[in-house]
């Protein structure tokens, strides 16, 4: 029976960390690999969480499981961050539980509005290539819309086209912030505006909020999400701890449902509870409880935030380097300052980025996605000089 599996194609990131591994240049710049890198190349543990941990391996006391829902004190510890002082209007209609990384929450998310009824997920493109991968596994319908336009601004016209012949049945899956390839995100009139497109089509949103506090700041990054929340009766948050505490091994993710009413939010949550039993049973602990431990803690807490701080203020140094450049070759580069996180997407071909990768030692995606993080002051100007080469050669 075996046999009748056929080959799937490697998956291109995957293989791209082992062609830059294997490469033995020391001028070498990987802008492929989706982690945060600090100007030394490395990605370091958090202060606060290594203070965590340790003190996560003296208290505690058991590793007997927790049951699908996980470290409840990790998903409500985190809940202010989410959704800020929440609006009146919520009152108790949001309710969590963990997930393995913001993955699991994507796919649990899903899964929980296919079995509610759901036909179809709306989505801008480019975006995450595992939100179409989930969807297609999930056989659910996908109906892709233009993101962004090219002056590098995100194309209201096509979402709004795509939501005019929307309505109950149909979910929409939105970038919180940091929109992962482009960088490209929704200004907050915006945002404004998509909340009461959504709330008008009775369109259900599902938020995917995988790098708050790495884009313009905790608050400002988490507009979109709490503006949408106020105008819906229903909602879906896939939250990933993965980027903001580093945690990317450990799988740290939480899913938040919003429901009407209050009494709603048992029936919903007892769904998520069975299919988590039925995907991974019991996520992973250690990750989860380090950041439970860490938001416990006031002096942790301003550890943490001060870490974010360096991390977001690097990116928008290097953003604001590249952007100086202007135009190079046939690129301009003057956009990416005014983007947001770790990504961005270059205009190049296969061959340019074939030739980046030969001449220069520059590895990034197939789609011209490249890792912002990836970038150094010290190295910037090397980047930009083999972008121009490969550009105007």
């Amino acid at each position: 029976m075996l046999t009748n599996l056929q080959q799937q194609p490697a998956d291109a990131l995957l293989a791209l960390i082992k062609l830059h591994n294997a490469d033995p240049r020391t001028d070498k710049i990987d802008l492929g690999v989706g982690v945060y890198r600090t100007g030394q190349g490395d990605t370091p543990v958090f202060g606060a969480i290594k203070a965590a941990e340790k003190k996560l391996a003296e208290t505690q006391e058991s590793k007997a499981y927790l049951g699908p829902e996980g470290d409840m004190g990790f998903v409500e510890a985190l809940m202010p961050y989410v959704f800020g002082k929440v609006d009146p209007t919520l009152g108790g209609r949001i309710e969590g539980m963990q997930t393995p990384g913001g993955t699991g929450s994507l796919r649990l998310a899903l899964a929980m509005v296919k079995r509610a009824g759901v036909r179809r997920v709306l989505m801008g493109t480019p975006s995450w290539p595992n939100h179409a991968q989930i969807c297609a596994d999930l056989d659910l319908e996908m109906a892709g819309f233009n993101h962004a336009t090219p002056d590098g601004t995100a194309d209201m016209d096509a979402l709004r086209e795509v939501l005019r012949s929307a309505g109950e049945g149909d979910a929409i899956l939105l970038h919180g912030c940091c929109h992962n390839p482009s960088g490209i995100d929704y200004e907050n009139d915006e945002w404004d505006e998509i909340a009461r497109l959504v709330a008008e089509r009775k369109v259900l949103p599902l938020i995917d909020l995988a790098y708050q506090g790495l884009g313009l700041g905790m608050d400002e990054d988490a507009y979109g999400l709490r503006r949408v929340l106020v105008a819906v009766p229903e909602a879906l948050v896939a939250y990933s701890c993965d980027k903001n505490f580093g945690l990317y091994r450990d799988r740290v993710g939480a899913l938040y449902v919003m429901m009407g009413e209050e009494a709603q939010l048992a029936a919903a949550m007892s769904n998520g509870h069975a299919l988590a039993r039925a995907n991974w049973s019991q996520p992973p602990d250690h990750g989860a409880a380090a950041v439970r431990l860490v938001l416990e803690d006031e002096a942790l807490v301003r550890e943490w935030l001060d870490e974010l701080d360096t991390m977001r203020e690097r990116i928008r140094q290097v953003r604001s380097r590249l952007a100086a450049a202007g135009k190079v070759g046939t690129l301009d580069l003057a956009p990416l300052g005014g983007q947001n996180g770790m990504f961005s997407i270059l205009k190049l071909d296969k061959e340019q980025i074939l030739a980046l990768r030969e001449k220069h030692g520059v590895y990034m995606a197939g789609s011209g996605r490249i890792n912002v993080a990836g970038l150094t002051l010290g190295n910037i100007d090397t980047f930009v000089d083999a972008l121009e080469e490969v550009t105007t050669g």
